[in-house]
C-alpha cells in the first residue's frame, strides 16, 4: 500500500499532484491531519486541491489544537501541559526556555497511522497480517533532508520522492508555477511558535481574523507551566501583539528554526 501524507503545504501539494500527473507513481490514497487550526488559506488550497486529484483522500483529526491548548493552559483540558513548543521566562532567573513539542505526535502522526491501521482493517490492537508493508510519502525535500528519519513502526516505510527527484521547495514552487501557475501556502498551525517574523507580520496584515485568534491564544497561554513560568508564541518573550516584526536579522533565528521544524507533512516526523 501507498499513501501520501498530505500537510498541504508547498512540497506535500507538489507530490500530490505529481502523482496525479503520472510524475510520480499512483498512490492508493492520502492522508490530511487536520489540526483544525491552519490558516484560512490552507483550508482553501487544500478545497482547491481536492479537487485536482482522483484518488481517495482521507481527513483524520485528533481534535481542535488551538482549544485543546487554551483549555490546557487554564486547567481543564485533555493535558495537564502545554503540548505546543512555546517560549519561556523563568519567573525566578529570568533565563529564556523552549518547551518540548509534543503536538506533533498527538495531532499529525498517531491520527495518520490510525487511519492506516483502519484502512487496513485492523481493530483496535490487532496486530497486522504478516508481510503487511506500507509506504508512507513524505512531502520532504532536498533541502530538508535532516528530516529524513525511518518510521517507528517498523511495517510502514517512509519515503522520500522529492529528495529521490532531487527537488528542493524553490524546484517544487517552480513546478507549481510552470504546471498551474499558482503558488501554494506554507502548512502550519496560524500559533505555530516556529513561525519568522516575517510570517507573523503576514498573518496579522493579511489575515486580520486568523491574527485576533493569535493574539487571544497569546494571551490565554501565558502562565502555561507547572512552575507558572510565563510563555509566549514569540521568541522575545514579549506579548505577540506588542512585537516588533521587523524582518532585519530574521535569518539568524527564525527562518532556520521554521525551515527545521516545519509543520510540513508530519511536523518535522
Amino acid at each position: 500500500m501507498k499513501i501520501l501524507s498530505l500537510g498541504a503545504g508547498v512540497q506535500s501539494s507538489a507530490l500530490a499532484l505529481m502523482i496525479e500527473k503520472g510524475e510520480l507513481p499512483m498512490v492508493d490514497a492520502a492522508i490530511f491531519a487536520d489540526t483544525m487550526s491552519e490558516p484560512k488559506e490552507v483550508y482553501e488550497w487544500f478545497d482547491w486541491l481536492k479537487t485536482q486529484v482522483s484518488y481517495p483522500i482521507h481527513i483524520v483529526s485528533y481534535g481542535n489544537l488551538r482549544q485543546d491548548t487554551i483549555d490546557s493552559a487554564q486547567g481543564n483540558g485533555r493535558w495537564n501541559f502545554l503540548t505546543i513548543p512555546v517560549f519561556s521566562i523563568s519567573k525566578e532567573t529570568g533565563k529564556k526556555g523552549l518547551l518540548k513539542r509534543q503536538c506533533t505526535s498527538n495531532y499529525k502522526i498517531q491520527p495518520v497511522h490510525q487511519q492506516i491501521r483502519k484502512m487496513l482493517g485492523l481493530a483496535k490492537g490487532e496486530k497486522r497480517k504478516k508481510g503487511t508493508h506500507v509506504e508512507l510519502w513524505m512531502g520532504i525535500s532536498t533541502d530538508e533532508e535532516g528530516r529524513m528519519k525511518p518510521n517507528q513502526i517498523n511495517w510502514i516505510e517512509n519515503k522520500y520522492p522529492l529528495v529521490e527527484k532531487n527537488m528542493s521547495r524553490q524546484n517544487c514552487l517552480e513546478w507549481f508555477k510552470k504546471n498551474y501557475n499558482k503558488t501554494p501556502p506554507r502548512s502550519a498551525c496560524t500559533f505555530c511558535p516556529y513561525k519568522t517574523n516575517k510570517e507573523w507580520k503576514e498573518l496579522r496584515d493579511n489575515y486580520p481574523e486568523d491574527w485576533e485568534k493569535v493574539v487571544e491564544l497569546d494571551k490565554a497561554i501565558r502562565v502555561g507551566t507547572k512552575n507558572s513560568d510565563n510563555v509566549y508564541l514569540h521568541r522575545t518573550c514579549v506579548p505577540i501583539d506588542q512585537v516588533k516584526l521587523t524582518v532585519q536579522g530574521d535569518l539568524d533565528f527564525d527562518e532556520v528554526l521554521a525551515k527545521a521544524q516545519s509543520c510540513e507533512g508530519m511536523c518535522g516526523l
